[in-house]
C-alpha cells in the first residue's frame, strides 16, 4: 500500500469493475418523474434521503407537477416539508422554480445543465444528479460521499467539489461513466463511511490508498496510584 499517491489508470479501471460487480447503481430518492426527482434533490440539501422520502410522500400526494406545486403555494409546501432543515428557503425555491419551468420550459424539466442551474435553488450538484439519474447523462454529482471516497481511494487529490468532478471526468473509463456517481455514493454511504469506514467489507479495499493506514490509538486512561487518597472510597 502506497500512502498519498494516485491510482494508476489500470487500477482505476479495476476499481470500477469491482464496484460494478458488487453494487447495483440506484438513486435512493423516491420519484416517478423528472420533476419529482428535481424537487427531491432540492430538498436533500442538508438532509438524508430517508428524511426527504418521508416528506415527499406527503408532498407528492398533493403536488406532482409544477402546476400543482404553484397552486399549493409556499405555505402549502412548507407544511409538508417543515421537518427538514432550511424548509422556508426550500419552499420558496420550489414554488419559484415551478413558476420558472412553466414560464420558460412549458412545465418540463430541461435536460441541460445551464438551464437547470438557472432555476431557483438548483446548483451544479443538483443539476448533475437530475441529468445523470433521469436523463442518463454521464455526469458526476459530487456530494460529501463522492468527495470523501474519491480522495480516500486515490482517484484524485482535491479539496473543491468542482475539482473532484473534473478529475472524475478525466479518470473514469467510458464503460463506467454512466453509473460512477451512484457507485461512489453507495460506497460512501454504507461502507466507506466518514467516521468508521468498514474496510473489511469494502469491495475495492485492495486498491485503496487509505486502506490499512495506522490509526491513532485511543488515549490511555489515567490510572490512580495504589494507596492514594483518590483510590479510597
Amino acid at each position: 500500500m502506497r500512502r498519498g499517491d494516485l491510482l494508476s489508470d489500470a487500477e482505476v479501471r479495476a476499481v470500477f469493475a469491482a464496484l460494478a460487480a458488487r453494487l447495483a447503481p440506484r438513486c435512493e430518492l423516491v420519484h416517478g418523474s423528472a420533476f419529482e426527482l428535481l424537487v427531491a434533490v432540492v430538498l436533500s440539501a442538508q438532509a438524508s434521503d430517508a428524511q426527504v422520502n418521508r416528506v415527499t410522500a406527503e408532498l407528492f400526494a398533493r403536488a406532482r407537477s409544477p402546476q400543482d406545486l404553484v397552486r399549493l403555494g409556499e405555505q402549502g409546501v412548507a407544511a409538508c416539508i417543515r421537518s427538514l432543515g432550511l424548509w422556508r428557503a426550500k419552499a420558496r425555491h420550489l414554488v419559484a422554480l415551478s413558476q420558472r419551468l412553466l414560464a420558460e420550459h412549458g412545465g418540463e424539466v430541461p435536460a441541460d445543465r445551464e438551464a437547470l442551474m438557472a432555476l431557483p435553488g438548483v446548483g451544479r450538484k443538483t443539476a448533475n444528479v437530475v441529468l445523470n439519474v433521469w436523463f442518463q447523462q454521464e455526469t458526476f454529482a459530487v456530494d460529501t460521499h463522492v468527495q470523501r471516497v474519491s480522495n480516500r481511494l486515490g482517484l484524485c487529490r482535491t479539496r473543491r467539489p468542482i475539482d473532484t468532478e473534473r478529475a472524475l471526468e478525466q479518470r473514469v473509463p467510458p464503460p463506467y461513466r454512466r453509473h460512477a456517481h451512484a457507485w461512489l455514493v453507495l460506497l460512501g454511504r454504507y461502507t466507506c463511511t466518514a467516521r468508521r469506514p468498514r474496510c473489511e467489507a469494502c469491495p475495492v479495499a485492495a486498491w485503496c490508498r487509505r486502506h490499512g493506514l495506522p490509526t491513532a490509538p485511543p488515549p490511555a486512561r489515567a490510572r490512580t496510584p495504589a494507596g492514594s487518597d483518590r483510590a479510597r472510597p
